[in-house]
Parts: structure tokens; C-alpha cells; sequence
């Protein structure tokens, strides 16, 4: 069941759908709790005494199950009912992340330990993620999308702003661990929602797919599908390179402001949060962007007007020179959610349904193949080179990554195509679950 096309502009949009409703509130909690581990994990890294190196392994750990499970779990969820595989991975998520807060009340807590969760909580994201963007359409109807994409987009950057500096406060006042309790929690408040969600979900079977086709395949015309388009794959470029560098910056942000600059956990938290309310900007604006100039004009805006300020970041320096990291940030952010939601929206009514977990994942795999090396890259950069020089290197990259985009037939056009120029030869019937 999907909401009628005129349903999500009655007056108060979408936030009249009570199944939106839900589903965002869930959404909205775990990103609060996935805000506070952004800040807490490496915080608990730290006060066990580990390296830069093992440090940067952590946010390495949570990314690099997509490149072992990203290209099949697209084609799993175009098979599986996708709300049934989203309450699987908040469960795997929730007993993860419970565990490193109980560790440590035992004395028994090991670096170790912390890269294991952050392997075995990156794999569930890796299916819920791509559940996610297919099981969106099920909730919304399709002419309302960007509305709600902009929304979660919203509600997940306003979650970064408030979650770091929670995150940081938690850690001062009674241990980093104790912040992975809050994230632990936050996916049991997800797993109710998707639970309280009412509409039936619309899914293609596997057997109306093909019985004969083998996963190998289906992985294949996915992946044939996003290199062959001249729309998506500069996209994934831009995606791809852009992560390579955003990650390592992630990888380095702790150790840069607390070891660095000397502030306190607290502060770096702070700074962290208000950078990130850019993304909350980024995410208002991302719809008249794309509705004043067109979706791909809005896209080019987005990149181009944001990543460049990332060259300020490494004049941070004590005090007032914080404003610098929070200004610079806080653009990057902007631009980044701006981009995401108009490219995911764009992306869900472009491609076509029975393929369109399988390109989502091929997606964001791809680009999110980068980011495991770029932590560990930067890493080995930081102890080589010192940890300011290596953020020159991130942010030159993070600035220079906007290309991709500048130089793509994107610059031609205001609004992206609605349809492929060849459409998919066979779109069997959706099954109701």
C-alpha cells in the first residue's frame, strides 16, 4: 500500500502519513545514536592508549563490509521482503554495540573488541542501507520522495549536530563507553518503529525475476546498469572520490582536535556537531535547488558552492581557530547532504523497480569502497607525515573531488532525465507482502 500522489502535499506534507511518521522517528533516533558512536568509539580508542593507526582502524572496520557484501546484499533485497531485513540488522546492531559498554564494566574491554563491533555493525548497515533506499518507495509515494528524502536527510544531519557534542559529553562525564549504550538503544527504538509501520510492503519476487537467473548475474546487470549511464556513473565518480577523503578526514578529526590542537573531548564533540549543521541546511535546501534550478544545475551548486571550503580545515588552530574546522565542515556538510538528496531522489524514480535495489547497492558500494582505504590511508599518512600535513592532503582531495560532477554532460542540463534512454525490456508485476 502507498500513499495517493496528492496525499504528501496536502498541508503539512508528509508529516500527516502516520506510517511516515513512524518511520521516521525511528530513523531519526538511531542517527542520534549513530552520531554519539561517530564521536565516542574513537574516544574509547583512545582511552585504552591505542595508536593513531589502530584508531583510524575503527571507522576502516565499519566500511569495509561493503566491499565483501555491498553487490550481493542489493541483489538479497531485491529478492527479500526489505522491512523484515532492516529489523535483522538493528537486532545484530543493538546486541553489538551493547557488548563494548558491558566490556568495559567488566574490565575486560580490548581494542580488539571495538574493531569487531565496528565490523559486525557495518555489515548490518551494508543491508539495511540498501534495504532502506528500496523500501522507501513502499512507505511514500513516489511524487513525494524528495520530500522525504529531504526530511530523513534533515532529521539525520540535525542527528550529527546534536549527537557529537552528546557524545562528547557522555565521554566526559562518565566514560566513551557509556555512549555506545545510548547508540545500542537507539536501534532497539528503530526495530519498534519498523515493527508499528502499517503499509504492506511492495516487493518483486525472486521468482518473478527469473527462477533461472544465478546472484552472479543479477549482481552483473547491476553493476552494467550504473558504469553504462552517463548520468549515474559521474555521480559514483564524484561519490567515490569524495569518500576516499571525507573518510580519512573522519578517521583523523579526533585525534586532530584532542591530540593536535589540544581541546577537550567535550569541545571536540562540539566542534564536530555545529560543523555538522550544515548538513541540516544542506538537506532545507536541497528541493528548491532542485526545483529553482533544475535537479542536475542543483547538484552542480550543491558540490561546487561546499567541498571547496575544505582546504580551511588544516589553518585550525586553538581557540577562535576552531571556527575555521566548524565553517569549513559545515559547508562540506551542506554541500554533501545537498547532493545526496537529490541524487537519491532523483536515482528512486529514475531507476527501474525490480532493479533498483540492485543499483542502489552497486551505488553505494562502489563508493563507499573508498572509504576503508582512506581511513587506513590517512592513518599510515598521520604517523608519516604528522597529523596537519595529511590534512592537506584530505581536504586538497575533498575540494578536487567536486570535478567529477563539474566535467560530466551534468553541465548541459538543468533537469537530470526521468527515465533511462533505454528502458529495461522486462519490469515484472510487483508482489504485495
Amino acid at each position: 500500500m502507498t500513499f495517493t500522489a496528492t496525499a504528501g502535499r496536502t498541508r503539512g506534507g508528509l508529516w500527516r502519513h502516520r506510517d511516515f511518521r513512524v518511520f521516521w522517528t525511528g530513523e531519526t533516533t538511531s542517527q542520534i545514536g549513530t552520531a554519539v558512536t561517530i564521536v565516542a568509539l574513537p574516544l574509547v580508542a583512545v582511552e585504552l592508549h591505542a595508536s593513531t593507526f589502530a584508531i583510524s582502524l575503527l571507522t576502516a572496520g565499519a566500511w569495509l563490509p561493503w566491499l565483501a557484501l555491498g553487490l550481493p546484499a542489493g541483489a538479497w533485497v531485491d529478492r527479500l521482503p526489505r522491512r523484515r531485513v532492516m529489523l535483522a540488522c538493528d537486532a545484530v546492531s543493538f546486541v553489538a554495540f551493547i557488548s563494548v559498554p558491558v566490556a568495559a564494566w567488566c574490565g575486560a574491554l580490548r581494542v580488539a573488541q571495538l574493531v569487531a563491533v565496528a565490523l559486525i555493525a557495518g555489515g548490518a548497515s551494508v543491508f539495511f542501507n540498501t534495504a532502506y533506499q528500496v523500501y522507501l518507495p513502499s512507505v511514500v509515494d513516489r511524487d513525494d520522495l524528495t520530500e522525504a528524502n529531504a526530511k530523513l536527510t534533515g532529521s539525520r544531519s540535525a542527528a550529527q549536530v546534536a549527537g557529537p557534542g552528546v557524545g562528547g559529553a557522555i565521554a566526559q562525564a562518565v566514560g566513551a563507553s557509556a555512549g555506545l549504550l545510548a547508540d545500542a538503544v537507539s536501534f532497539a527504538a528503530s526495530f519498534a518503529c519498523l515493527i508499528a509501520i502499517r503499509s504492506r510492503e511492495e516487493l518483486i519476487r525472486a521468482d518473478a525475476v527469473s527462477s533461472k537467473r544465478q546472484l552472479g548475474r543479477e549482481v552483473l546487470d547491476g553493476l552494467h546498469f550504473v558504469v553504462a549511464d552517463k548520468f549515474l556513473r559521474p555521480q559514483l565518480a564524484f561519490a567515490a572520490a569524495a569518500n576516499l577523503f571525507l573518510t580519512g578526514l573522519d578517521a583523523l578529526f579526533v585525534v586532530f582536535l584532542v591530540r593536535t590542537i589540544g581541546s577537550s573531548p567535550g569541545t571536540a564533540g562540539l566542534v564536530f556537531a555545529l560543523g555538522s549543521a550544515g548538513g541540516v541546511i544542506g538537506a532545507v535546501a536541497a528541493r528548491p535547488l532542485a526545483t529553482r534550478w533544475g535537479t542536475s544545475h542543483g547538484i552542480l551548486i550543491a558540490v561546487l558552492g561546499g567541498l571547496p571550503f575544505a582546504v580551511l580545515m588544516p589553518l585550525t588552530g586553538r581557540g577562535a581557530g576552531l571556527l575555521l574546522f566548524v565553517g569549513a565542515d559545515f559547508m562540506v556538510a551542506a554541500g554533501v547532504v545537498a547532493f545526496n538528496v537529490i541524487a537519491a531522489s532523483w536515482r528512486q524514480t529514475y531507476v527501474p523497480t525490480e532493479m533498483l535495489g540492485r543499483v542502489s547497492s552497486c551505488v553505494m558500494t562502489l563508493s563507499y569502497a573508498m572509504m576503508p582505504p582512506g581511513a587506513v590511508i590517512a592513518g599510515i599518512l598521520g604517523q608519516a607525515l604528522g597529523i596537519r600535513t595529511t590534512l592537506w592532503v584530505l581536504a586538497t582531495g575533498i575540494a578536487a573531488s567536486s570535478l567529477f560532477c563539474a566535467a560530466s554532460p551534468m553541465r548541459r542540463l538543468r533537469d537530470l532525465p526521468a527515465a533511462p534512454a533505454t528502458p529495461a525490456s522486462h519490469r515484472p508485476e510487483p508482489s504485495s507482502y
